[in-house]
Parts: structure tokens; sequence; C-alpha cells
């Protein structure tokens, strides 16, 4: 069986990283280009770490760095939860250059997906900008796509905004037109990312796994040492454990709008589950997770790293 073509977009950021090395040692997912936009740290800082990352899991994947702000609104990072590099805390190895291309992530993007000789996934861990550029610039790219499989949103409360999430509300209009592209999407955001929990005595199982365990653990340790006693979230593996194990999940499809001026909740994802909007359903919303299931994927895939 052939592996599927994926493209990764991303802003790591530690979730991220665990993320990436699972889709790494798939033997289901090919993953063919990551690209980086500027989101939990600066553009700057998250493709310095994605090349660090990849250097650490000894895979040679081009990088292309992409947006280094939203389209509209005022860039606000995330490394109050990060720290300012994103993965400080871990003695990584130097980066291989040679990895990053310099073409820009939007043209990397369309020379990945228009040559490749079936439909690629597009799977974005990150705030949306760069796939909305993607869309604007090169709409002709829809027609190699199979879907797009994101983390993000929610079809509750928020953790940037009091109804937003943090990488639809960092670029709100990229997001409301990826929602409009007419792809196939899968959203996978809070509501399951509360759930995908890695518990204490698992952290402790994953440390002694590989050095990737290890490298998580002490990330982990660093910048969430608060949650190791009541289970740390895996929000950014839900996208990757969505492509590879899809049952997981309870699973709607409905519309979804993002809300983009109001006062309290601009960066809101409004899953309209009721139908009150009257449109076509644009998504498929993943609303629930089996988290015992989860955990057990999560330490198997881990496994399997380096």
């Amino acid at each position: 069986m052939s592996k599927r073509p994926i493209i990764i977009d991303t802003d790591p950021g530690i979730d991220d990283a665990l993320a990436i090395a699972i889709a790494l040692f798939s033997e289901e997912l090919d993953v063919k280009l990551i690209t980086t936009v500027a989101g939990n740290v600066s553009l700057e800082n998250v493709t310095l770490n994605t090349l660090r990352l990849l250097h650490f899991f000894g895979k040679d994947v081009p990088v292309a760095k992409g947006a280094a702000e939203p389209l509209i609104v005022e860039f606000v990072d995330a490394s109050n939860v990060h720290g300012k590099t994103g993965m400080e805390g871990y003695d990584f190895p130097e980066p291989k250059q040679e990895l990053l291309l310099e073409e820009h992530a939007v043209n990397a993007m369309r020379r990945v997906i228009m040559e490749s000789p079936e439909p690629v996934t597009l799977v974005p861990i990150a705030t949306l900008t760069n796939i909305a550029l993607l869309f604007a610039m090169y709409p002709e790219v829809k027609t190699n796509i199979r879907e797009i499989v994101m983390m993000g949103g929610s079809a509750t409360r928020g953790n940037k905004g009091v109804m937003s999430e943090f990488n639809i509300a960092t670029d709100p209009e990229a997001a409301q037109m990826v929602f409009q592209c007419g792809l196939p999407i899968v959203m996978a955001g809070l509501d399951v990312g509360l759930k995908a929990l890695v518990l204490p005595e698992d952290s402790e199982e994953i440390k002694k796994m590989n050095k990737t365990g290890d490298m998580a653990y002490h990330l982990f340790k660093r910048y969430r040492g608060g949650s190791f006693g009541t289970g740390l979230k895996m929000y950014d593996s839900c996208a990757i454990a969505y492509l590879l194990c899809p049952e997981l999940f309870e699973v709607v499809e409905t519309y979804v709008g993002v809300e983009l001026h109001g006062t309290m909740t601009a960066g809101c994802t409004v899953v309209d589950l009721r139908g009150y909007l009257h449109k076509e359903p644009n998504a498929k919303v993943c609303m629930d997770i089996d988290g015992e299931k989860f955990r057990a994927w999560f330490k198997e895939a881990i496994s399997k790293c380096n």
C-alpha cells in the first residue's frame, strides 16, 4: 500500500514537535514538505525549531518559510506559554540548513501539490495564513488536494479568547477563507484536544522509550510542569491521529464559520450544530475522542520514533 502524501504546516512549539515526530515515523504517511508560519513564536524561531527537529529525528524533509504575520490583524504569539524560542530547555543538535528551501512556503506547496501523482492532504497544525494565501494565489491546487485535516477551532469555548481557539484567533480572516475554500475539511479542535491526554504514568513510560520520548518529557516538564499531575493535552497530535486512526473520533458534518467582527468573540469558530444558519455543511468537526484509546495509540506511535 502506497503512503499517503501530506504537507504539514506548522509553528513548533512543543505540541507540534510530537505531531511532526509521529507523522515522520508513520508507515502510512509520506511527509513531502513542512512549511512554517508565525504562531506560537516568530517565523524565524519556528523555522529554526523545525530544522532542529528534523536533524534530531534524522529525517531529510524539505522546509519552506511562510507568512511572518497574519493577513490583517496584529500578530500576537504564545511565547508566554512556549517560551521565547518555542523549544527551550532541551539540547538540540545544530540544524541542517540545507533542508531550508529558498522558495516561499506558498510557492513550495503549489509545486509539491501540482507535481504529486496522487492528491495531497494538507495538515495545518498552526494558524492558517499560509493555506489561505495558497488558495488565493493558486486556486488550481484544489484539483490535487484530497482534504485538509487541521488542528484548530472549537465548538464550545476558547483558549485564547472566551470563545476563540489560538490557531484560528491568530488569523481569523485566513481561517474564514480556508473554511470557504470548497475542499473537504476535518476540524480537530479544542473539543478533542482537551480530552487527548497523556497521563503522568504515560509520561514516565514515554520518557524511557527512545530519545524522542526523552525530548518530549523534558520539554513538557519545563513548560507544562503544572499539567503533569492532571494530564498533558496533545492538541496537534489529534490531527495526525485522525489521519491514522479516525475511528478514535466522534465526528459531525456541519457548517463552520469564523466570527470576524465580534468585539468579544472575534476568532470564534461558529459550529452550526443545529442548522440555524441554513448553510450547507463545509466541514467534519471532531466533537469527541476516546481518551483511553488515544493514550494507547499515542504511546505506540511514540514508540516507533527514534
